[in-house]
């Protein structure tokens, strides 16, 4: 009779609680930006945000990170709203972010917290803004470094739901804000880029969504096969597949940060990697030994990269290293591009990925094979401007690489 009625009282507070929307909704990212180092503290200010997502959902919910806070961080009021232009949002369309039903949170030292689901309905690649109001002093906040988007940010005061947003401060990282994921009217997955600041957009023109991910997103959004394939960009400026940055190489490794920044993402079925040429240059720029790795050591990273997304059930595409003969700074040297021109030759013919895109094919100049073509270099001879941008993602043969075929 205990057991019975215990039975029943269990049954009878189920029913008086609410469902939760994220034990029965389908969750994919929809865009996210990795964390990499930290900036100064925030206090009493308000950040606004600007993101363009990759596919559309009935529902959002965004994730917040204080990876690299020296303590606990509390955050709120946060909102979201479609973005107008500059740091103004849509009249009528601003909605209120809750975590755990609270209009704040605490986020403890090193940890992150994902928000409630916001019933709102965006649509692929619609760009959002995110404001979140720091209601106290922080210590160090968590940021990716370089965004490549304007974010605004108040001088004082809790600005979250305006419309037009306070005159203040501007700034090109990212704070705090790790993800953006969408509960989609369709089953789908997502494509994460594993990159350095190629694949983080430096070159691009700021504020255009002109990054070579975006425009990846732009082409699968346009093909009624592959619409619901999100893409997230899980580059870092200076990052290494190797070891974790020292300046100018930034961030936890490729190693250290891949079931975080790519096999943890929600709906991710496909990795793309484009990295390995910081470990390249290192060599040229530090005097530690440590810095300097062969070839070989590259690819064996590589590989223990193939091992964990295949262990994962994911599958894992290769883009080979681009040219980067002419960068002014101790970068570029003769046994480093050997080193270039040996992995390469191993990505393409060893067989070891699911898939391959030649990016430094698509980039070369003939004439100069170890240059970028001058049409597509940004003027640093390592970095492509938008329309090196734009030829590498329309390169990509994506109905085989994704095997739709």
């Amino acid at each position: 009779m205990k057991r019975l009625a215990m039975a029943l009282l269990l049954c009878s507070m189920a029913m008086l609680m609410p469902a939760s929307a994220e034990t029965s909704d389908h969750w994919i990212g929809s865009w996210s930006a990795a964390p990499d180092s930290t900036d100064p503290p925030f206090e009493s200010q308000t950040i606004r945000q600007i993101v363009r997502i990759s596919v559309g959902g009935s529902k959002v919910r965004l994730r917040l990170s204080n990876l690299f806070g020296t303590g606990p961080i509390t955050l709120g009021p946060v909102h979201i709203a479609e973005h107008a232009k500059g740091s103004s949002t849509h009249p009528g369309t601003d909605h209120v972010v809750t975590f755990g039903g609270k209009p704040t949170v605490t986020i403890a030292k090193g940890a992150d917290v994902l928000s409630d689901a916001v019933s709102f309905s965006v649509a692929p690649l619609e760009e959002l803004a995110m404001s979140m109001y720091v209601p106290g002093r922080t210590g160090t906040s968590t940021i990716h470094g370089v965004g490549n988007q304007t974010a605004f940010i108040t001088l004082k005061g809790d600005a979250t739901a305006a419309t037009v947003f306070p005159a203040g401060e501007v700034s090109s990282s990212r704070f705090f804000l790790t993800d953006v994921e969408v509960s989609p009217s369709v089953a789908g997955s997502a494509i994460v880029v594993i990159g350095d600041s190629i694949s983080d957009g430096v070159g691009s023109t700021q504020d255009l969504n002109a990054r070579w991910p975006d425009v990846l997103a732009e082409r699968l959004h346009g093909d009624h096969a592959l619409a619901s394939i999100a893409v997230l960009n899980g580059g870092i400026a200076g990052n290494r597949i190797l070891h974790d940055g020292h300046d100018p190489f930034i961030g936890p490794s490729a190693l250290a940060r891949f079931d975080r920044d790519a096999l943890g993402k929600s709906g991710v079925r496909y990795v793309l990697l484009l990295e390995g040429i910081n470990d390249i240059a290192a060599a040229s720029s530090f005097a530690d030994t440590i810095d300097d790795v062969s070839a070989q050591q590259i690819i064996d990273g590589m590989k223990l990269l193939i091992k964990r997304a295949h262990e994962n059930g994911k599958l894992i595409f290769a883009a080979t290293l681009t040219p980067y003969a002419g960068v002014d700074w101790p970068f570029y040297s003769v046994a480093g591009e050997a080193k270039r021109q040996m992995i390469n030759t191993w990505i393409r013919s060893g067989g070891a990925f699911d898939g391959v895109v030649d990016f430094d094919r698509v980039l070369l100049d003939p004439a100069h094979p170890d240059h970028l073509l001058p049409a597509f270099d940004s003027g640093d001879h390592l970095h492509p401007n938008d329309a090196g941008h734009k030829a590498m993602a329309e390169a990509i043969d994506i109905h085989a690489l994704l095997r739709t075929n």
